[in-house]
């Protein structure tokens, strides 16, 4: 985990959406997994910190902050589902600084750079710990799932709880560190002919990450 401390720039994000999935029974599952948010750390405040950054992380996502100085944590700790559509030939970053390859692809990110001034939280130690847990949920679903992903930094200095040690990933945001940071990202392409759905669902306790793929 890392912590950058300027403001985020501006990026457009074109296929992100808040509606409900698309219905299953129209979808193929390509893969699905979960983790719960109550047991990121052993220390109940420092498991407490982990979860409010990832639910954080999302709520950006989901483009639900719009005063990042009076975030609502009652709205964000908020049971959820959300999806995202990734055309074919696009690709989901963590966040927008990519490596060259990406950069003709690109079209999804969090919109997050855990930060203070994006009201992410510490633990002491950093500040936005907890969100390498969230992109290796989507690393490993994305890669169970048959899709292009790479992750160019493990997370092999720490385990994160239900996740195998070769899908941990390692994130960083630090602006005017453009190259460290894209080295520090998770690249999910969709390399299959229709697009493919990224269906977040949190019921309080844990959170799940499904991938579908659309028909044609």
């Amino acid at each position: 985990m890392w912590m950058s401390l300027v403001l985020p720039m501006l990026f457009p994000f074109i296929l992100q959406t808040n509606v409900q999935p698309a219905s299953k029974s129209y979808s193929q599952l390509l893969f699905s997994g979960s983790i719960s948010l109550e047991n990121r750390h052993e220390n109940k405040y420092v498991n407490d910190v982990f979860k409010d950054n990832i639910l954080l992380s999302l709520a950006y996502m989901r483009g639900m902050i719009d005063d990042k100085y009076k975030i609502s944590w009652d709205n964000v700790r908020q049971e959820f589902k959300y999806s995202l559509t990734l055309s074919p030939n696009t690709t989901f970053a963590f966040h927008e600084d990519v490596l060259s390859k990406y950069k003709n692809t690109l079209s999804a990110t969090t919109k997050a750079h855990f930060n203070y001034q994006e009201g992410f939280k510490s633990d002491g130690y950093l500040v936005g710990d907890g969100v390498c847990h969230l992109a290796s949920l989507i690393y490993w679903v994305s890669n169970q799932a048959g899709l292009d992903a790479y992750a160019p930094t493990s997370h092999n200095f720490a385990r994160i709880p239900e996740i195998e040690r070769e899908f941990g990933v390692s994130i960083y945001s630090m602006p005017g560190n453009i190259y460290a940071n894209s080295l520090q990202n998770i690249y999910v392409t969709n390399d299959r002919e229709n697009s493919v759905v990224f269906e977040f669902d949190y019921d309080g306790k844990r959170l799940k990450l499904s991938i579908y793929e659309e028909p044609a």
